[in-house]
């Protein structure tokens, strides 16, 4: 869409919510093609998420088979919301009445991807964190106490909010695998020499053993991004902002997620007890079968995340994620010297050693 166009309809947007006189100012964006711009009125704050509808592959659709959405591409495949508000929208909302500090949704029109959202304000972990170090240790036993208590809470499939619906699907092997494949389109080709269809087979075969290991726990809802860069020390409780990617997942997936963060380094003594502090809150026994099913799932976020961070340097022309390689191969080398990956570890050295380098020196 024309940038006038699109600008034009913001500003009719903002006037109908009585946010027209509004100063803007822009906020640095994510990875994803979603924009954001904070407004202030008359002392009041609020934010405008703005997520044009072309900028993004389809997602996917209610009740698509497997064919239907290897058909579709990666975004189906991997079960991402892309820019359909509905999601966001419908998550908040049941967030937000399930006690959770989700941003309250002040305005909508969803067929324009265009909301108007509570300002949950400036305290993002990673520069509260950069600022006061010595809070770390609280505020990362706060973000655990949230995810104990989004395992414990119960969500319904299908949230409606605002006249839309949203369809809540499960982190099943399909959206697995082709997230691990990012690993194989875009760092492998980046670093190592062209794999060929053996190489690539052996890696689906050993993924497909490992995925099993997710099974041993009962499944909640998993934001799907929850780390220092996206939660927030909001009064007395942990803010949330992305989580409209959120499916039904392995109890373990936004706690790598929160504790291997690819942007910054969290103390290494912290690990341990956060893995205990979880499993004591939501009755999951710490045993041998969860610590397997955390590898697995960390080894997985960090395969993804290699290849995507690669992705938006090559193909998205963001070059800075190159710098945030090592600590990712940190992750991963760690995650593979659990004994329930040792075939994808065996496969890595074969194949990919470089992921297996800590540092570039």
């Amino acid at each position: 869409m024309p940038d006038l166009i699109r600008a034009t309809q913001i500003d009719v947007f903002l006037s109908a919510h009585g946010w027209g006189d509004a100063v803007r100012t822009p906020v640095p964006g994510d990875a994803s093609a979603r924009r954001y711009e904070r407004l202030v009125l008359d002392g009041k704050k609020a934010v405008l998420m703005d997520a044009p509808s072309e900028e993004d592959g389809p997602t996917c659709p209610l009740g698509a088979s497997l064919a239907e959405r290897k058909d579709l591409g990666y975004g189906a495949q991997a079960m991402l919301a892309g820019s359909d508000q509905a999601a966001f929208v419908c998550l908040a909302s049941a967030l937000t009445r399930r006690g959770f500090a989700a941003p309250h949704i002040w305005g909508a029109d969803l067929s324009a991807g265009l909301l108007l959202l509570e300002d949950l304000g400036d305290d993002l972990y990673a520069p509260v964190l950069k600022a006061e170090p010595d809070r770390e240790a609280d505020l990362y036993r706060e973000a655990v106490s949230c995810l104990s208590a989004l395992y414990r809470s119960s969500f319904a499939t299908s949230l409606q909010a605002h006249g839309a619906t949203w369809q809540v699907g499960t982190y099943d092997n399909m959206a697995l695998q082709v997230e691990a494949d990012l690993f194989l389109d875009w760092y492998a080709p980046e670093f190592e020499a062209p794999l060929d269809a053996d190489a690539r087979a052996d890696w689906t075969r050993i993924w497909t053993e490992a995925f099993s290991h997710l099974q041993a726990h009962a499944t909640g809802l998993a934001l799907r991004d929850f780390h220092a860069e996206n939660i927030f020390a909001h009064k007395d409780r942990v803010g949330l902002i992305d989580f409209q990617d959120a499916l039904f997942a392995h109890p373990s997936y936004d706690l790598v997620s929160l504790i291997e963060d690819a942007r910054r380094d969290v103390d290494p003594a912290l690990a341990g007890p956060l893995i205990s502090q979880f499993c004591q809150q939501v009755g999951i026994v710490e045993d041998d079968s969860f610590h397997a099913a955390y590898a697995v799932q960390g080894a997985q976020r960090n395969a993804k995340i290699l290849g995507i961070f690669v992705r938006l340097a090559r193909r998205d022309k963001k070059p800075g994620y190159l710098d945030l390689l090592p600590r990712v191969r940190g992750h991963f080398q760690n995650d593979l010297s659990h004994p329930a990956l040792a075939g994808l570890k065996a496969w890595v050295q074969k194949y990919a050693p470089t992921a297996l380098e800590v540092s570039d020196d």
